[in-house]
């Protein structure tokens, strides 16, 4: 292997007191890397901004109570950058985190829609599901799970979101889209301006990375959003929905912190005790492993993972990433967690916290000039996604495919994620098969896996968070 000679990130006290404390020098990144990967991050992430308002703003709770659009769009990028902020102070790691999808639907269509709890109530169910799994973390529980899972099931699971990065990239991009419940097809339509505008921005990004360009995802990002406004503004019809890819009217707006606090733990007296522990349950394990999966497989392809599948300090990840699931109830954002869009940054180059800081730093700007963030529409994203989806692919060639035990839970972890849209759907199939076919040929199995397994089990049984 060829040697990599690191040269330091500046030589001014500041930037010499940065590459210390993030350690730059010593990932191999510089200060102008971390700042570029950050940017990319966030510019990948930033349709949270907007879509968590959408989704949590269209269920009215009992009494007819909606959450205000623009409320929620200032928790949302509130905890957001905080939770970041401490991801790359105190994580050291170039992850991002935001409100989860998946999670953010289930409070809004299951908890408040089908269960008819109040808003604060639904928040209440977060924070304490937060509140448990750092808990967890602090005991070392969480942390023993996933150091007991198998090498090439840890392999799987950072395949399986590349591939999930992919699909999701592609469904943004309009050129696939979901069918019966997540199933995707070919688009009927494929001739339209959006996907026009995905493929150029595809291509183009693509041919940069290719070249070897620095910063080649966040100039596609920054290219591609440039093309998407140029067309729209040409276009008799706007082109983009939602004003994106529109110069807003305004740049600046005042944000507004009422859903801060609005949470409340009355839930169990209004679900009964043990419907309110399987719904706690069911949430915790889904951010359980969507957070596991997700870091593991960033760490992954950042080159920081050790031979044996570890990330260093990774009990620091999971308790930033665990408070943020309870700071984002108690702030009415949902469950905040590791966002894979993270990888864009990872992609540019990032290695350190720095990246992170940079990224919670830009989410914490939005609270003042969020109508500029939804400049990006969705057709500038979706080809990073799907670059990055491709080079977290290239793990497929590490796996053992010829172990008869490993073949199959490998195979149902990659391929369940995508199809289910689900993370953790994919991890605990992997679970479930691996740990019966190992216990049947007489192969030793680690116990924290075997009673996973037995949850997952109840799990899928049950009924998945998606």
């Amino acid at each position: 292997m060829e040697a990599t000679t690191v040269r330091p990130s500046g030589s001014s006290p500041l930037a010499a007191r940065l590459d210390r404390f993030f350690e730059i020098s010593g990932r191999g990144s510089t200060i102008a890397t971390e700042v570029r990967a950050g940017a990319a991050t966030f510019l990948t992430m930033a349709y949270i901004l907007f879509v968590n308002p959408q989704i949590l703003g269209s269920v009215p709770a009992p009494g007819g109570a909606k959450l205000p659009f623009d409320q929620v769009l200032t928790v949302t990028a509130l905890v957001a950058g905080v939770a970041t902020l401490a991801m790359g102070i105190y994580g050291r790691y170039p992850f991002a985190l935001a409100a989860g999808l998946g999670i953010n639907a289930f409070v809004a269509f299951s908890l408040v829609g089908a269960d008819h709890l109040s808003w604060p109530d639904a928040m209440g169910v977060i924070v304490a599901e937060g509140v448990i799994i750092s808990a967890l973390v602090l005991v070392g529980f969480r942390e023993a799970v996933i150091n007991a899972i198998p090498h090439d099931l840890k392999l799987a699971i950072g395949i399986g979101i590349g591939l999930f990065i992919t699909i999701i990239g592609l469904v943004d991009a309009g050129i696939v889209i979901k069918g019966e419940g997540t199933v995707v097809t070919l688009a009927p339509k494929l001739n339209t301006w959006p996907i026009a505008i995905f493929v150029v921005g595809l291509f183009g990004t693509y041919a940069m990375v290719a070249r070897r360009i620095r910063g080649a995802l966040l100039f596609g990002i920054i290219g591609t959003t440039i093309l998407a406004t140029i067309v729209n503004e040409i276009k008799d019809e706007k082109v983009f929905p939602n004003g994106s890819a529109t110069w807003p009217d305004k740049i600046v707006d005042a944000p507004h912190f009422g859903l801060v606090g609005n949470f409340s733990l009355h839930f169990v007296s209004a679900l009964g005790f043990w419907s309110a522990v399987a719904v706690v349950l069911s949430v915790l394990l889904s951010d359980f492993f969507d957070t596991a999966g997700t870091v593991l497989g960033l760490g992954r392809r950042a080159g920081l993972v050790t031979a044996d599948g570890r990330l260093p300090g990774m009990r620091r990840v999971l308790l930033v990433d665990s408070l943020a699931a309870a700071g984002g109830g108690a702030a009415s954002a949902s469950s905040n967690t590791t966002f894979i869009e993270s990888s864009a940054g990872i992609g540019e180059g990032g290695r350190t916290g720095l990246a992170s800081v940079i990224t919670g730093l830009l989410f914490l700007c939005c609270l003042f000039i969020s109508p500029l963030a939804g400049i990006i529409p969705a057709a500038a994203t979706a080809p990073v996604l799907v670059i990055v989806g491709a080079m977290m692919f290239e793990l497929v060639r590490h796996l053992e495919w010829t172990d008869p035990v490993i073949a199959l839970p490998v195979l149902l972890t990659i391929v369940l994620m995508p199809m289910t849209y689900s993370i953790t759907n994919g991890v605990g199939a992997g679970f479930v098969s691996y740990s019966v076919l190992a216990l049947l040929i007489g192969r030793r199995v680690h116990p924290l896996l075997i009673g996973f397994s037995a949850i997952f089990v109840w799990y899928f049984v049950h009924g998945v968070v998606g």
